[in-house]
């Protein structure tokens, strides 16, 4: 595997919040614009001998986002990436899984709330070993080298696929592949008791249905209606839209009558 380095120039608009840098679809698919954000967040945060964490909720641009993170992680000397299977990992599943691995931290393709598809949002945080967002000192320093880059390093070999579990090498790095909702819904059910917060969604007259699905909800809601705690119905036909930005919310047609609306 042979490492470029690709020169480029500093891009306007480019400094951080307290939720990483979140802009339209156009302007990070730009080229060179993630290219250039990734490089800073190694220069300033560092990349070599790291584990780090890596997904997103699924929105339009994430696929190719992965991708292009995974070769300039490869170049920079990462030596490990644990990435959600499908490019998936919501926010709170990666802040658990980066102190769950003692990870040095992670990268998280999101713009929460904000509306996607082609024409909405796209967003990248960095958040570091203790699983929350990075101090104001990390980002200062992001921000900083974003003004003064001048290259960026990359490979150009295709990064693994991320649609099957388990480890495959590209390069010296590491790529494993793992359940983006397994551990996180393992550690909510340590923490609630969903068996009596579902009670009574278990009668057969009372299907349960989630306020909350788009994106990546939609395979946690999934995974957490398929539990003996929740039953089936209102989960189906759930998938992430990159596209819209949404999935397909459970109607009296697909789930029949629903109660217990939870959010």
């Amino acid at each position: 595997m042979q490492i470029k380095t690709v020169p480029t120039t500093p891009i306007e608009g480019q400094k951080p919040g307290t939720s990483g840098l979140r802009k339209k679809v156009a302007e990070f698919s730009a080229p060179g614009f993630l290219e250039n954000y990734v490089q800073a967040i190694f220069d300033a945060w560092g990349a070599a001998g790291k584990v780090l964490v890596l997904g997103g909720d699924g929105r339009f641009f994430n696929r190719a986002a992965m991708a292009t993170v995974l070769r300039m992680a490869a170049a920079n000397g990462v030596t490990r990436v644990i990435a959600g299977r499908g490019g998936l990992l919501s926010t709170p599943a990666a802040s658990h899984l980066i102190r769950l691995r003692g990870a040095d931290g992670g990268l998280i393709l999101s713009a929460s709330h904000n509306p996607g598809g082609p024409k909405g949002d796209f967003g990248l945080k960095l958040n570091v070993s203790n699983g929350g967002p990075a101090p104001e000192a990390v980002t200062d320093a992001i921000h900083a080298e974003t003004g003064r880059i001048s290259r960026y390093l990359t490979v150009a070999d295709t990064p693994p696929e991320l649609d099957t579990l388990g480890e495959t090498r590209f390069g010296d790095m590491v790529v494993e592949v793992v359940d983006p909702v397994a551990d996180y819904a393992a550690l909510m059910e340590e923490l609630f008791d969903f068996n009596a917060r579902y009670a009574p969604c278990s009668q057969a007259a009372s299907p349960c249905a989630s306020t909350r699905c788009t994106l990546l909800p939609a395979p946690m809601r999934m995974r957490s209606s398929s539990a003996a705690w929740a039953p089936p119905p209102a989960a189906w036909s759930m998938a992430p839209r990159p596209k819209t930005s949404a999935v397909a919310i459970p109607t009296r047609t697909r789930s029949g009558r629903m109660c217990c609306m939870t959010r």
